[in-house]
């Protein structure tokens, strides 16, 4: 089995959390756009939720298109969600 390939936002200077966010063993992948879009992808599939997300200070919440709502926070370069572990991936060199 081929591990998926994983992409990158381009950074959004107004915003230093856009990008890619993953777990240790890359399960989750955490997509946060710069037009305050999310996208999460779990496993191998492309697209689990989507919705959208405000950040204010460290704290971050979400909605997704269904309604769901929940919250987590930066510490120290690490996104804490809904008891996952995110870390972010650095843009991939050309």
């Amino acid at each position: 089995m081929s591990t998926p390939e994983k992409s990158v936002s381009a950074p959004d200077k107004t915003n230093p959390y856009v990008g890619m966010w993953v777990t240790a063993d890359g399960h989750i992948r955490h997509n946060l756009l710069p037009n305050g879009r999310y996208d999460e992808a779990r496993g191998r599939r492309e697209s689990a939720y989507q919705g959208r997300y405000e950040i204010r200070g460290n704290h971050i919440d979400y909605w997704d298109d269904t309604g769901f709502t929940a919250d987590g926070e930066f510490r120290g370069g690490i996104l804490y969600h809904a008891g996952m572990v995110l870390y972010r991936e650095e843009k991939a060199p050309r």
